[in-house]
């Protein structure tokens, strides 16, 4: 199903949506502002990402909205669409520490944060490190872990720190975690908590590929013995992905479109199909998410179709329902409530 965009509704007259307002940077000034460098990686990341997996340059740009908003991403489809491809492509192209944890009925919660065993040499106990030490953490199939096992990662999810024997111990600073669930198979599963599906930022389905890509799967399997041509090595130094999600925190957002974004709260809130509605948490979420999406398409403001643009995965994650009813949902609300001007969102 299409959303439809505020912006398909009312199409803005273009002498006010291409040029700034007066006292607004004009574009030239904002592109020398920006980090040309923080630019070129982020679009050779996009397009390792891409290469990976091949023919859904939509999921990946939702991802990279994803990471740039600091958030955390919920992977809800049926097996083998690659989500592990993508995310060893993502820790790859982040030069960081890519691990994974399969989550089981019986996994613990030291399996995820580590523990604390007894050093006989050194006569005292030493922490093993967990995977949420890692940069990308997979955790696969998240809904077949445990309740107990599920709540380790709400703490590194929220603060980005674990505590083991009442030892903090601090996280990557760019630790970010894509955990999948089976829509299909729920024998045995334990659908999370909303405590816990409000960590998420954005929850996706990936897809099948359509035949063409799938084609060019099979072909480069054949030439090469892998079924991705993505290359291998950091797209991003050391240090350069928090600054540039400092850089999209940063990115302003007017009065009226966070108005818009109170309005969209609220109708969350009080609609029929939805129990428990945005939180003020799931808020700063889709604004950060808007914020995202607006320097990756090179602009100094934040639109109204930033916020349309995202607001499909982030609600989805955290309004309790079906995807294909979520969808429905989000552009019920996104119907009634009516969008500003595009020259207030300028301003």
């Amino acid at each position: 199903m299409k959303l439809l965009r505020p912006s398909d509704h009312t199409v803005p007259d273009s002498s006010v949506t291409d040029q700034p307002s007066p006292d607004q940077p004009s574009p030239d000034q904002f592109a020398r502002d920006q980090s040309a460098l923080d630019q070129a990686a982020i679009n050779q990341l996009r397009e390792r990402l891409n290469a990976a997996l091949r023919g859904k340059p939509d999921v990946i740009e939702k991802v990279l909205i994803c990471l740039l908003a600091n958030g955390h991403l919920l992977l809800e489809d049926k097996p083998g669409l690659g989500k592990t491809t993508l995310a060893k492509a993502l820790a790859d192209g982040i030069g960081g520490r890519f691990a994974r944890a399969q989550c089981t009925p019986d996994l613990l919660p030291g399996d995820i944060t580590g523990f604390s065993i007894f050093n006989q040499k050194a006569h005292e106990f030493e922490f093993r490190q967990g995977p949420v030490f890692a940069d990308v953490l997979l955790a696969d199939e998240i809904n077949r872990a445990t309740p107990r096992t599920q709540s380790a990662l709400l703490e590194a999810m929220a603060e980005r720190q674990v505590t083991v024997d009442t030892q903090r111990y601090s996280l990557s600073p760019q630790f970010f975690v894509i955990a999948t669930q089976n829509p299909v198979d729920q024998h045995g599963t334990y659908p999370l908590p909303e405590a816990q599906l409000d960590r998420f930022a954005m929850k996706l389905s990936i897809g099948y590929p359509d035949p063409a890509n799938e084609l060019q799967m099979l072909q480069q399997a054949v030439a090469s013995g892998e079924h991705s041509d993505a290359p291998a090595g950091a797209a991003l130094q050391p240090g350069q992905l928090r600054k540039i999600q400092q850089r999209v925190a940063g990115v302003p957002v007017a009065v009226s479109i966070q108005e818009y974004l109170i309005r969209i709260a609220a109708a969350t809130r009080s609609h029929v199909s939805i129990s428990l509605g945005l939180s003020p948490r799931g808020l700063l979420i889709l604004q950060r998410a808007a914020q995202a999406q607006a320097w990756l398409q090179h602009r100094s403001f934040v639109t109204p179709d930033d916020v349309f643009d995202v607001s499909g995965p982030v609600l989805s994650v955290r309004l309790g329902l079906e995807q294909n009813e979520a969808n429905t949902v989000v552009q019920e609300i996104l119907d009634t409530v009516p969008a500003p001007d595009y020259s207030e969102s300028q301003r």
